[in-house]
């Protein structure tokens, strides 16, 4: 089934974040790396999965969705950003992923689960963006969260820690490594009503001089 048929079906739009493997794409330890991803639109046989590497149509994906637990399926559709998986499972977890999406879509509706924390973490409404580095290379990501002071960000390359880098406008700091991608620290604090707007902006001409960044254009 194509990603345009599965639109046309019943299914809830509900965003749920998690991870993802794929065959073939191994860390520098030799091990499958874990991608991070959220979904789109899901139903009890199919799911729209936002991603930051798209695998082959025909690949099996196994993911993990603390909503959902373990899945695994084929990827029937993908374009740039997103992949179709056509999901694998019994006729009693498709009962309960249906069950499932009937909580959630009724929690989405809950306007008051909301973060007060000063800092934090936003979950962005495009979750792709692109990361700058030093040479002027440019690489798409998967932005997991954002917060005034930092990013996690999923991507097909792990750069050490220690990395100056941009995500979007915000230039940074490789601070860490995640399971499924790298955290990355701002130079500056960003204010929190125009940081993820800055963070989901693509193809920026960037200083990335850590110790004084200025956005050129």
């Amino acid at each position: 089934m194509s990603i345009r048929s599965f639109l046309k079906q019943r299914a809830v739009e509900v965003v749920v974040s998690g991870n993802y493997v794929l065959p073939n794409w191994y860390d520098q330890s030799g091990k499958l790396r874990n991608f991070a991803c959220r979904t789109s639109r899901v139903s009890p046989f199919r799911m729209i999965v936002d991603v930051p590497v798209v695998g082959r149509i025909g690949d099996t994906v196994s993911c993990y969705f603390a909503d959902f637990g373990k899945l695994s399926g084929a990827i029937a559709d993908a374009d740039a950003e997103s992949f179709l998986i056509e999901m694998s499972m019994t006729a009693e977890n498709r009962r309960k992923i249906s069950d499932q999406l009937t909580w959630l879509e009724k929690k989405q509706k809950d306007p008051s689960a909301k973060d007060a924390r000063k800092d934090a973490r936003i979950i962005p409404v495009v979750p792709h963006s692109t990361i700058t580095l030093a040479d002027g290379s440019f690489h798409r990501c998967f932005v997991i969260n954002v917060s005034v002071s930092g990013v996690a960000v999923s991507a097909d390359l792990q750069p050490p820690v220690g990395t100056p880098l941009a995500v979007g406008a915000c230039v940074g700091r490789v601070v860490r490594t995640l399971p499924d991608g790298f955290a990355v620290r701002f130079v500056e604090l960003q204010k929190r009503h125009e940081v993820e707007r800055l963070v989901t902006r693509r193809g920026l001409n960037l200083d990335l001089d850590v110790d004084g960044p200025r956005r050129v254009a």
